[in-house]
């Protein structure tokens, strides 16, 4: 039987009814995606900034109102070490950050002094932001709250939690370590044993 053109574009078109729907399915696949992508981009983006405490919020109102900050330097002088620190057992060497920060931060060189005393072993803590030390010489010894002994040597550094109790039990006789403090003016409470 012979086909007529007619026969043949009838036999033709359910072929491209089959394409066509297979092209409108990819394409419907396509776009499916494409919107669910846009979506979980938009929902990435659009998610809540994380709520801030009272003290993260307040902190951040507080560092607004800070003075500008200076830059300062200080080069190593022997006079400059006096005994004018929190310790009578040391001497301390001011960085002038204190100044420079509008009373941030103060950063000094600790050299202590020996022997190391009763006076020196008094257990105490700090009422700070942030305290962290470097030992730049020599040894030091302390005992912390819920750490133990800690032998610290000269490249040692340590971070001391807002009123971490602790104290020192010994140190070198050319013990010498660099301390920065959060703010510059702070308490010291000692402990009664």
């Amino acid at each position: 039987m012979a086909r007529t053109a007619s026969t043949r574009k009838a036999a033709r078109k359910p072929n491209r009814v089959r394409k066509s729907n297979t092209v409108r399915k990819s394409n419907a696949t396509r776009k499916a995606k494409t919107t669910a992508a846009k979506h979980s981009a938009k929902k990435a983006s659009v998610r809540p900034a994380p709520r801030r405490t009272k003290a993260a919020a307040k902190s951040a109102r507080s560092a607004r109102k800070r003075a500008t900050q200076q830059f300062t330097v200080s080069h190593h002088q022997e006079a400059d070490f006096k005994a004018d620190g929190l310790r009578s057992y040391a001497l301390y060497r001011d960085l002038g950050i204190a100044v420079a920060t509008a009373g941030l931060c103060q950063a000094h060189v600790i050299r202590f002094l020996g022997p190391c005393t009763d006076e020196v072993r008094k257990r105490h803590y700090h009422d700070t932001e942030l305290q962290l030390v470097y030992v730049l010489k020599g040894w030091v010894k302390n005992e912390f709250e819920g750490h133990g002994e800690q032998l610290m040597q000269a490249g040692s550094c340590w971070l001391q939690p807002p009123g971490i109790a602790h104290a020192v039990l010994d140190f070198s006789d050319d013990c010498e370590v660099l301390e920065i403090i959060v703010p510059a003016d702070f308490k010291t409470i000692e402990l009664v044993p």
